[in-house]
């Protein structure tokens, strides 16, 4: 019955602010930090890609920014470089499968086998399921998967939209900024597709935060290669 009201659920559109009673759903899943500071984590789905990768690096440079790149393991495997360049540049990364797989639609061991083939190219612990689609089945398993005890499912509480062609630039803009609070993990994505809208909204969020006295973090990762020294952060998550 569970899973029947989530298909319902996730068949609407999508959420811009990911509601109290989803969380409610998947509570061992990460939606936000915990936190009183004006600190907010931004996360880019589906790189690296060689145009818009760039472009986002470039831009969190600018303004001292840190982030998140949830990254697809056959991108990684076709970029080596770029995603060196992700890690070089102070950020993080996490597993994002690695041929951007529906959970929902996929035989879990299936599934499993392609998280732990996107692993070959990213070390981390954290994962984030494409289209947010998991079952409970797999998500129990991401641990053993990862190899990592302390692996962590990262889901948001903002969605900017930036992949919705049916939206304009201004209102991608806005689904950030009205929903941004203390500790929220905003999603862009680093893509073809989303690039347009992308383009406009990340350096504009960037601006108008910074200016409201955000700061910008990536989340912790204690993948092998790639260590956050930050305990405040690890047991906040």
């Amino acid at each position: 019955m569970c899973l029947v009201f989530l298909y319902l659920v996730f068949s609407m559109r999508y959420f811009v602010k990911t509601p109290w009673w989803l969380k409610k759903i998947y509570p061992s899943f990460t939606w936000n930090i915990k936190t009183n500071e004006k600190v907010v984590y931004l996360t880019f789905d589906d790189g690296p890609h060689e145009k818009a990768t760039h472009y986002v690096l470039n831009e969190l440079k600018r303004y001292n920014a840190k982030a998140t790149f949830f990254c697809v393991g056959k991108n990684v495997s076709a970029l080596p470089a770029l995603y060196a360049q992700i890690i070089a540049d102070g950020h993080t990364t996490g597993n994002h499968t690695h041929n951007h797989l529906n959970g929902w639609k996929t035989a879990d061991a299936e599934y499993l086998n392609d998280v732990a083939k996107a692993a070959g190219y990213i070390d981390s612990s954290l994962f984030r399921p494409p289209y947010g689609r998991i079952s409970f089945f797999q998500a129990k398993h991401i641990k053993a998967t990862l190899k990592n005890d302390e692996a962590k499912v990262i889901m948001w509480d903002v969605l900017s939209g930036d992949f919705d062609k049916g939206i304009t630039q201004e209102d991608c803009l806005q689904n950030v900024i009205l929903n941004v609070k203390p500790g929220s993990i905003v999603v862009f994505h680093d893509s073809e597709k989303a690039y347009h809208h992308l383009a406009f909204c990340l350096p504009r969020t960037l601006e108008v935060l910074s200016s409201k006295g955000f700061q910008f973090k990536c989340l912790p990762n204690s993948g092998n290669r790639q260590r956050i020294n930050n305990n405040e952060e690890k047991q906040a998550m």
